[in-house]
């Protein structure tokens, strides 16, 4: 037999194993609502060769290629357990397991590590939690995919309905049609069907009311049998708490903003301080995708370092509010041709930066470009540390930090040497670090932060509804804080 003969029947066996995977993957996570992960990425309705890849990703962050012939055991584990709603990284407990030298096998390992998920200790399963998208543009729709897909187990968040203004002829079959296929991400992932009598959008079974006004105060939402329910604000339009208390309506317990939030609009970046939202508060902002993308690391590098200033300049994708081709606009340069050119706008995730962490007392300047790419951008940060360090030191931490801290939804790495914005397209993460151009002076660090300023901030939003729902739930092994 020759060698490739070797790599091409390993490959097959792998293939094997991981055809295996899915079905006991599907059945936790209808079945129990239990959500399996390998380092922080989903495998749920995962194809046999993406569950092999996201195995294959885990060596450009632990050093080595994660096989399926070592997770198997940890996920045959599992379906032994009287697990409750949880999210369990099959990864970490490889290398957790791996790291421990009791001698355990990978069932009495499994057992002990999300025995916080078992018996008397697993939550009960909650009844879906009602959402609404008021607007549905490029984050709304993305918003919809997320929601659609995460609806599966039949509990967490159920979308229930849009709200747009009516257009002109085939309305609702024209945005079915954006929800199918999108330029930048792809086909949808399952089926649309669209029952215009009733204004519904049938997504994977889930049914979407359509709901047509150009005011919030005109809906009753309890009229269409919504009630208790997040409405999530995509148009940007009301960003204070008196423009968004509008949507206050019966039937709407909360209200979550898809953009920075002004005056005393708490503006969250989940994994950082998403925990200061009170119980009983009704209105919430995201912040925005590059705030999102860099407070998690800015977070790692102050908690490791210390940080005394700094300045970030993102290298951000064009969006709709610019214009295609040169005409009039309200700012200044926006009015330029996206497509043609670079364009030097503001920024306002550096001054969001202090309601994210506010015991971070570094002062923390920013800038702008956008440029001529439909998604995905990149921010530089610059940072000013409180004590000198090496570039090792600090590529070792954020890794460290990636894997298996708090942050590790939030922030992922890259060695890849030929690594460019495409590649993070689908993104899930709020940033990526890329440790190449990675430069560390002393106590000088600049820290290069890709990030999808579409995909991967929805995911965001996501988990802050996720949160204020209380359909965010645990995950196993326990990242180290």
């Amino acid at each position: 037999m020759t060698v490739n003969d070797d790599a091409f029947t390993n490959w097959k066996n792998r293939e094997e194993i991981a055809e295996s995977m899915i079905p006991i993957i599907g059945r936790l996570h209808r079945e129990r609502d239990v959500t399996v992960l390998l380092h922080s990425r989903s495998l749920v309705n995962k194809s046999v060769v993406s569950i092999l890849k996201t195995h294959r990703f885990a060596r450009q962050i632990d050093g080595a290629e994660l096989s399926v012939t070592e997770t198997l055991p940890f996920l045959q584990a599992l379906t032994t357990l009287d697990l409750g709603p949880s999210q369990i990284d099959i990864g970490m407990l490889a290398a957790t397991h791996k790291a421990d030298d009791r001698g355990l096998s990978a069932a009495e390992f499994t057992a002990e590590a999300v025995a916080g998920a078992t018996g008397d200790n697993k939550i009960e399963r909650r009844e879906a939690r009602d959402v609404v998208l008021y607007g549905f543009g490029r984050i709304g729709r993305l918003l919809a995919r997320l929601l659609i897909e995460k609806a599966g187990s039949g509990n967490g968040l159920r979308l229930r309905a849009i709200v747009v203004r009516k257009g002109a002829g085939q309305d609702i079959v024209k945005r079915a049609s954006l929800l199918r296929r999108d330029s930048i991400h792809g086909q949808f992932q399952g089926t649309i069907t669209v029952d215009e009598a009733h204004n519904r959008i049938v997504a994977n079974g889930n049914e979407i009311q359509v709901i047509y006004s150009d005011d919030p105060t005109s809906v009753d939402y309890t009229a269409y049998g919504i009630d208790d329910a997040i409405l999530i604000d995509n148009t940007g339009k009301w960003r204070d708490r008196e423009g968004l208390s509008k949507h206050l309506r019966p039937g709407i317990a909360k209200v979550v903003l898809t953009a920075p939030g002004k005056g005393d609009v708490l503006n969250v970046v989940h994994g950082v301080n998403h925990d200061m939202i009170k119980p009983d508060e009704q209105i919430i902002s995201c912040a925005s995708c590059t705030t999102n993308a860099i407070v998690p690391p800015l977070k790692a590098m102050a908690d490791e370092y210390g940080v005394l200033r700094g300045h970030v300049e993102t290298i951000h994708s064009f969006t709709n509010d610019q214009n295609l081709l040169d005409n009039y606009h309200g700012s200044d340069r926006r009015g330029r041709s996206a497509p043609l050119n670079m364009v030097i706008t503001e920024t306002g995730a550096a001054s969001a930066v202090a309601k994210a962490l506010p015991d971070l007392e570094a002062t923390i300047t920013g800038s702008s470009i956008r440029v001529p790419v439909p998604d995905v951008s990149i921010a530089i940060l610059s940072l000013k540390l409180g004590r000198e360090t090496t570039r090792t030191e600090v590529l070792d931490h954020l890794r460290e930090v990636s894997l298996t801290s708090p942050l590790k939804r939030q922030i992922d790495f890259t060695t890849a040497p030929d690594a460019v914005s495409s590649d993070f397209i689908g993104s899930r993460h709020a940033s990526i670090v890329d440790a190449g151009p990675t430069q560390v002076d002393g106590d000088n660090a600049i820290l290069y932060l890709w990030y999808d300023n579409e995909f991967g901030y929805s995911c965001q939003v996501i988990r802050v509804v996720q949160h204020v729902s209380g359909v965010e739930y645990p995950t196993f092994p326990v990242p180290v804080a």
